[in-house]
């Protein structure tokens, strides 16, 4: 009953930082051209779950989080995304797949980050990335 519970709240918590599957996030960064973020955790590691119960929600509310094309993965239930995204086994990692003027970047922070580093990584990362004309159009 106690992982039952466990798996709603962080379900719910999902919901709250308007986080997608991979596959949405995926897709929306192709159509849009912003900014694909993974948040790559695990339900029982504590900084995961701080980042996106406190933190994420924190960055959310500034409007940071709606610049970009934002998922969650966790390792146990997709296991095999997760190792592809990430780079080593330490967790959480916030990664972020970018368009630039020379090419796709990959930036990640790794461990427990404050909603201040985490706005600070997007931000930096936002004032470079080249979103499509067509796109913007659309939008």
């Amino acid at each position: 009953m106690t992982s039952m519970t466990l798996a709603v709240i962080l379900q719910t918590a999902c919901l709250t930082t308007g986080a997608k599957t991979y596959a949405e996030a995926h897709h929306d960064n192709a159509e849009s051209g912003r900014p694909l973020v993974v948040l790559v955790g695990a339900d029982w590691c504590p900084a995961c779950r701080d980042m996106k119960n406190s933190a994420l929600p924190q960055v959310e509310k500034n409007g940071v989080l709606a610049k970009v094309a934002f998922a969650v993965v966790n390792t146990d239930r997709d296991r095999a995304l997760a190792n592809k995204l990430m780079e080593g086994s330490s967790i959480p990692q916030l990664i972020m797949y970018r368009k630039t003027s020379t090419g796709w970047k990959r930036q990640s922070l790794v461990g427990g980050q404050s909603p201040g580093q985490i706005e600070s990584f997007l931000k930096q990362a936002l004032e470079s990335t080249v979103i499509p004309a067509s796109a913007v159009v659309g939008r």
